[in-house]
C-alpha cells in the first residue's frame, strides 16, 4: 500500500511538536515512502553517520509492516544553512599534512579544493554527535504517521472491493434462473429428436427405450451443466470477503487465497456454460475478479 511521512526540525509528520533533536549543531529529517507490493521490501538510504542504525529501523519498520516497497531516507541538516562553520587550523594542518603524503605517493592526484576541504572539516567537527537516541523517536513516529495515511488509503479500497463484491452478486442472481430454463430447452430438443427418430423406424427398435435413452441423456446435460455449487461457492467466498474487509486488520493474505477461489469459480462457471449469456456473465465475472486482486494484492 502508498503512504508517506516526514519528520524534521524536531516536528512529527502528524505536525505535533516533540524534542528529536540530538545533542548537536545539526538536525535530523526523516521521511518513509511505500508502495504497492505483494511482499515487503525495505530499503535504506542513510548519512554515513546513520548506517549503524539501519538493523534497529528495519526491526522497527518489520514488526509493523507486512507489505509494500519501503524507503527509509535521513538526512542531516546545519541548524541555519547559510552559517558555515570556521574551519579549525589543526585541522586544515592535519589535511595539508595528509595530502602532502597522498601526492608523494600518487603525484597525479587533484589537490584538495576549498569545498573539499570545508566538507571534511565539516565531518571532523561533527563526527562525534549522538543520533542513537534521536533517529529510534523520529522513525517511530514517521511510522505511525504511515500507517495511519496506509489505513486511509485501505479504507478506500475496501469501500471499492465492496462495490465489486456487490457486482458479482447482481451476476450470480442472472446465472441462477439460466440453468433450469437450459436444461428445460435441450430436454425438448432430445424429445424432438426422438420423435424424429420414431417417425423413420422400421420397428424394429422399442420406441420405450429410445425415449428412455433421449430421456437419460437430457439428465446427463443437465448435471454436466449445472453450476448451482459454483454459484454457492461463490456467493460463500463473497460473504467471507464482505467480513473480513468490515472487520480489518491483516486481512491481505486471506483476501488473496479467496480471490484465487472466486477466479476458480468463475472458470468453471464458464467451462460449463451452454448458452451465451451464461458465457458472458462468466466473462463479466473474471473482469470484477480481477480488479479485485490487482487492489487486493496490496492490502496488508
Amino acid at each position: 500500500m502508498t503512504g508517506y511521512a516526514s519528520v524534521q526540525h524536531g516536528a512529527s509528520a502528524a505536525g505535533s511538536e516533540t524534542d528529536a533533536r540530538a545533542p548537536g549543531s545539526r538536525r535530523l529529517g526523516l521521511e518513509i515512502r511505500s508502495v504497492n507490493s505483494r511482499f515487503l521490501d525495505l530499503s535504506f538510504r542513510l548519512p554515513d553517520e546513520l548506517r549503524a542504525m539501519e538493523p534497529a529501523l528495519r526491526t522497527l519498520l518489520t514488526a509493523q509492516l507486512k507489505r509494500g516497497k519501503v524507503e527509509v531516507r535521513a538526512a542531516l541538516e546545519s541548524d541555519d544553512s547559510n552559517a558555515l562553520p570556521d574551519p579549525p587550523a589543526r585541522v586544515l594542518q592535519r589535511l595539508n599534512t595528509l595530502q602532502d603524503s597522498v601526492r608523494a605517493w600518487l603525484p597525479s592526484a587533484a589537490p584538495l579544493s576549498v569545498a573539499d576541504a570545508l566538507r571534511l572539516c565539516a565531518n571532523a567537527q561533527t563526527g562525534t554527535e549522538d543520533w542513537s537516541a534521536a533517529v529510534p523517536t523520529l522513525a517511530k513516529e514517521a511510522l505511525d504517521a504511515l500507517i495511519s495515511a496506509r489505513e486511509r488509503e485501505g479504507k478506500r479500497l475496501a469501500i471499492m472491493l465492496l462495490d465489486r463484491v456487490k457486482q458479482l452478486r447482481a451476476l450470480a442472481q442472472q446465472a441462477t434462473p439460466m440453468i433450469p430454463l437450459l436444461v428445460e430447452q435441450q430436454r425438448l430438443r432430445f424429445m424432438d429428436r426422438w420423435k424424429e427418430a420414431m417417425a423413420l423406424t422400421d420397428g424394429t427398435t422399442l420406441p420405450e427405450a429410445a425415449r428412455d435413452r433421449a430421456l437419460t441423456e437430457a439428465t446427463a446435460f443437465a448435471i454436466r451443466i449445472d453450476v448451482a455449487e459454483e454459484i454457492t461457492r461463490l456467493d460463500s467466498h463473497l460473504d467471507e470477503i464482505e467480513r473480513l474487509l468490515k472487520k480489518g486488520g491483516e486481512v491481505g493474505k486471506r483476501l488473496d487465497f479467496l480471490i484465487q477461489e472466486l477466479h476458480r469459480e468463475a472458470n468453471t462457471l464458464g467451462s460449463k456454460s451452454a448458452a451465451l449469456d451464461l458465457t458472458r456473465v462468466s466473462v463479466d465475472m473474471k473482469v470484477l475478479i480481477e480488479q479485485m486482486r490487482e487492489q487486493v494484492q496490496n492490502i496488508e
